[in-house]
C-alpha cells in the first residue's frame, strides 16, 4: 500500500471517529462541519462514513438529514437500515421505523439482532402487539429469538402491550438472562397488576445471584406498595442496607421506599426514611406529603408542602394536581383556593392536568358557579376536562346542563369515551331523566369506538329502579350480554328498598349476598328492606348473620371547615370541646321546627330496642347533624342567606335529609351537603335532589 492510500485511509478513519464523537456528545454543528469535510474530500459515497452520518443526524434530532443521507447512498448494508430506524425511534417516529423494516424486507439486506430489537421497541411504543408477534415469529424462524438482546425486547414488548402471559413464556424459555431480562419481566408484572408475581420473581432473581439495580428495586417496591406488603417491603429495605446499596442518594429508590411505607400505612417509617435522604427529590417529597394528606393529617401535609415551596426544587404538575385532588376529596375550600392561587405563580400551573384538578376541586367543594367560570376560561380542554364538568353537573342534580354540555363537547369535535358516557348516564340517573338516559345508552351501544360496560348497565338499572320501574330494571340485567356483578344487583336492591318491594328485594338480596358476602353494606340494605316492611324476624336473621361473620360497616363521618380549620365528627361523637353547646343548639332547632313546621323525627332511622326518647337522642348525634350544629354554634343562626357546607363519607339518611330541609326554611339559610352519592342543596325547605337520591 502506497503513502497516498495510507493518507486517505487515515483521513477516513479520522472523520469516522469525529462523527462518532459528535453522535455520542450530540454535537450537531460540529457534525455538519465533518459532513462538509468528507464531501470535499471525495468521501461522500463511502458506506461506513454514510452510516456514521445517518447515526449522528438521528441522535442529534435531525431525522430529515439522516433520511437525506440514506436516500443518496449508492449502497446500503444492515447498519445503514438499522441506524435510520434507530434515529426514527429515538425521535418518537416508531411507525416510520416499522415502515422501514417492511421496505428492508424487499431489499437483499437481511436484518440482524439490533434491527429486530429496535422494531420490537417500536411495537412497544405503539402498543402494536400483533405486529410485535409477527416480528417474534420471524425471529423464531431465523433463530434470533434466542439472542439475548432480542429475547429481552420480546419480553419488554409483550409486557408493555398488556400480553403478560406471552412475556412470561418468552422469559421462561430464554437460555441466558441478564439484568435487563429480569427487570423487564418484574416491571411487566407490576404494570399488569401482578404485584405478587413481581415480588416472587425478585426473590428468584436474588437466588440466581443476579445483582439487582436501581430499576429492579424501584419496580419491586412499587409492587409492594400496590399490595400493601409491608413485610416484603421492609425486607427489601433491609437488603438495601446490608448490601451497602447507596439507596439514600438514589432518587427513584428513596422515593419508592417512602411511598411503600406510606401505602402500607407506616407513615412514621416513611418520615424516618425521608429524614435520612441526603438530597431530597420531588418524588420523595410528594410521596410523603400525599401520605399525610390521605390519612387526614392535613396540617402536617401543608407544613411539608410549605417546606417544599421554600426549597429550590421545582414543583411539577403531577404534585400540584395530586395535592389539589386531596383537597377536592376532603372538600377543603380554603386550602383549595390557596393552591389555585399558588398554581398561577408557577410554570406548571398551566398544565391541563392541574387545570382539570382545580376545576374538579371546586366541583367537589360545591362551588358550581366558580367551576363553571374556570372551565369556560381554560385555554385548552381535553376529554377529561369535559367529562369532569359533565360529572360535576350530574352530582349537583343538574342533569339537563350535563346533557347540554355533552352535546356541546361533541359539536366541538371531542368524541366521548366510555367514561364520558358513564358521566352523562349518571347525570340522567341523578335527575330522573329516563328518556334522555335511554337515548344516551342507545347511542353508547351503537358507537363503534366504545363498549358498554357493566357500570353503564348499572346506571340504567338505577335510573329505572328509582322511577319504580323495577321489572324493566331487572329485565336489563337478565338480558345484558355481560356477566352482572355485585354492583349492578346492589343498584336494583337499593331501588327495591326505595319502593318497598320486599319479594323482589328478597330475591335480589340473595344474589347480592352470594356475590359479595363480605360487604356489610349489602346486609344493611336487605335488613332495612325487611325492617321498613315490618318483617322483624327476617331483619333480625340478617343482623345476626352480620354478627356471626363479624362484619363491620364503615363508620359514618362528616366534616365542616370553619375559619380554615377542619372539624371531623363520627356518629355519637362526644369528643369535640363544644359538644354540649352543639347538642343544645340542635335541640333548640328541633323544638323550633316542631313548633313552626310540625317536624317529626323519622324513627325508622334510629336504633331499635331502645326507648322513644333515646331514639330521638340517637338521631340527634348523626355525624352530619353534629357538623351543622358546630357551624351554627360558631357562626350563629341570625345571618339570613348564609351558606353552610358539610361533607359526609356515606349516603345521608332520611331523617337528616328531612331535618336539614326544615332547618333551611326556619333559619332562611342555605345548607350544601355532599354525601357519597351526590350534592344536596337545601334552601327554603326544598332540596335540589327533589328527595330523589
Amino acid at each position: 500500500m502506497n503513502r497516498s492510500s495510507l493518507s486517505v485511509l487515515s483521513e477516513r478513519q479520522k472523520l469516522a471517529e469525529l462523527l462518532r464523537c459528535c453522535s455520542k456528545k450530540l454535537l450537531l454543528n460540529q457534525g455538519l462541519q465533518v459532513h462538509g469535510a468528507l464531501v470535499k474530500g471525495g468521501l461522500g459515497f463511502d458506506l461506513m462514513l454514510n452510516n456514521d452520518l445517518v447515526d449522528m443526524y438521528g441522535k442529534c434530532g435531525r431525522v430529515d438529514a439522516a433520511c437525506a443521507v440514506f436516500d443518496r447512498m449508492l449502497k446500503r448494508n444492515v447498519v445503514s437500515w438499522t441506524a435510520l430506524m434507530c434515529g426514527h425511534i429515538q425521535n418518537g417516529y416508531a411507525k416510520e421505523s416499522l415502515l422501514l423494516l417492511s421496505q428492508m424486507g424487499l431489499s437483499d439486506v437481511k436484518p440482524n439482532e439490533f434491527t429486530f430489537s429496535m422494531n420490537l421497541k417500536a411495537c412497544s411504543m405503539l402498543n402494536l402487539s400483533d405486529i410485535g408477534m409477527q416480528i417474534h415469529d420471524t425471529c423464531v424462524k431465523t433463530g434470533f429469538d434466542m439472542v439475548i438482546v432480542v429475547g429481552n425486547s420480546i419480553v419488554d414488548m409483550y409486557s408493555k402491550c398488556g400480553r403478560i402471559n406471552e412475556a412470561a413464556r418468552m422469559f421462561d424459555v430464554m437460555p441466558v438472562r441478564n439484568l435487563i431480562s429480569w427487570n423487564s419481566m418484574i416491571a411487566g408484572y407490576v404494570i399488569a397488576g401482578f404485584g405478587k408475581k413481581a415480588v416472587v420473581l425478585f426473590k428468584k432473581m436474588i437466588e440466581n445471584e443476579q445483582a439487582p439495580d436501581e430499576f429492579t428495586f424501584t419496580s419491586t417496591l412499587k409492587a409492594c406498595s400496590g399490595l400493601g406488603a409491608i413485610k416484603e417491603g421492609s425486607q427489601i429495605h433491609s437488603f438495601l442496607i446490608t448490601s451497602g446499596f447507596p439507596y439514600l442518594i438514589t432518587t427513584s429508590i428513596a422515593g419508592s421506599l417512602v411511598d411503600q411505607y406510606v401505602k402500607c400505612g407506616k407513615i412514621c417509617e416513611a418520615r424516618r426514611v425521608f429524614g435520612q435522604i441526603e438530597q431530597k427529590h420531588l418524588i420523595s417529597w410528594s410521596a410523603l406529603i400525599l401520605g399525610y394528606a390521605q390519612e387526614g393529617n392535613l396540617a402536617e401535609a401543608m407544613d411539608l408542602f410549605k417546606q417544599l415551596r421554600e426549597s429550590d426544587i421545582q414543583i411539577d404538575g403531577f404534585v400540584l394536581s395530586s395535592l389539589i385532588g386531596v383537597f377536592a376529596d376532603f372538600a377543603l375550600v380554603e386550602q383549595g383556593k390557596q393552591m389555585h392561587a399558588y398554581t398561577i405563580k408557577v410554570p406548571y400551573g398551566l398544565d391541563i392536568s392541574v387545570c382539570n384538578s382545580i376545576m374538579d376541586m371546586y366541583l367537589k367543594c360545591g362551588l358550581m358557579d366558580v367551576a363553571e367560570r374556570f372551565f369556560s376560561k381554560m385555554p385548552t380542554k381535553d376529554l377529561f376536562s369535559w367529562t369532569t364538568m359533565i360529572n360535576g353537573y350530574g352530582k349537583h342534580g343538574l342533569g339537563e346542563e350535563a346533557i347540554s354540555l355533552f352535546n356541546k363537547m361533541q359539536s366541538d369535535n371531542i368524541e366521548p369515551d366510555d367514561v364520558a358516557y358513564l358521566a352523562v348516564l349518571l347525570a340522567c340517573s341523578h335527575s330522573g331523566l329516563i328518556e334522555e338516559g335511554q337515548e344516551f345508552f342507545s347511542r353508547l351501544c351503537s358507537d363503534r369506538r366504545t363498549k358498554a360496560r357493566v357500570e353503564h348497565y348499572a346506571c340504567m338499572v338505577d335510573l329505572l329502579g328509582r322511577a319504580g320501574r323495577l321489572k324493566e330494571a331487572k329485565n336489563i340485567i337478565d338480558r345484558m350480554h355481560l356477566k352482572p356483578n355485585a354492583g349492578i344487583w346492589q343498584a336494583l336492591l337499593s331501588a327495591c328498598r326505595m319502593h318497598g318491594d320486599v319479594e323482589l328485594g328478597r330475591e335480589v338480596g340473595d344474589i347480592v349476598l352470594r356475590l359479595d358476602g363480605d360487604n356489610p353494606v349489602n346486609y344493611v340494605m336487605l335488613s332495612n328492606i325487611y325492617a321498613d316492611a315490618g318483617y322483624w324476624n327476617e331483619c333480625e336473621k340478617i343482623r345476626e348473620l352480620v354478627k356471626t361473620k363479624r362484619l363491620k360497616k364503615e363508620a359514618g363521618r362528616s366534616w365542616v371547615e370553619i375559619d380554615k380549620e377542619v372539624h371531623f365528627f363520627y356518629g355519637g361523637d362526644d369528643t369535640h370541646p363544644l359538644i354540649e353547646k352543639i347538642h343544645e343548639v340542635l335541640k333548640e332547632m328541633e323544638n323550633k321546627m316542631k313548633e313552626e313546621l310540625g317536624y317529626v323525627q323519622w324513627m325508622k332511622y334510629a336504633l331499635r330496642d331502645v326507648e322513644e326518647e333515646s331514639k330521638e337522642e340517637s338521631l340527634r348525634v348523626h355525624s352530619e347533624k353534629l357538623a351543622i350544629g358546630l357551624a351554627l354554634v360558631c357562626g350563629g343562626w341570625e345571618e339570613r342567606g348564609r351558606v353552610i357546607r358539610v361533607f359526609k363519607n356515606l349516603r345521608i339518611c332520611g331523617d337528616c335529609h328531612q331535618f336539614i330541609k326544615g332547618l333551611s326554611k326556619i333559619l332562611e339559610m342555605v345548607f350544601v351537603v355532599r354525601d357519597a352519592n351526590r350534592f344536596h342543596r337545601f334552601e327554603n325547605g326544598i332540596c335540589s335532589c327533589r328527595d330523589y337520591w
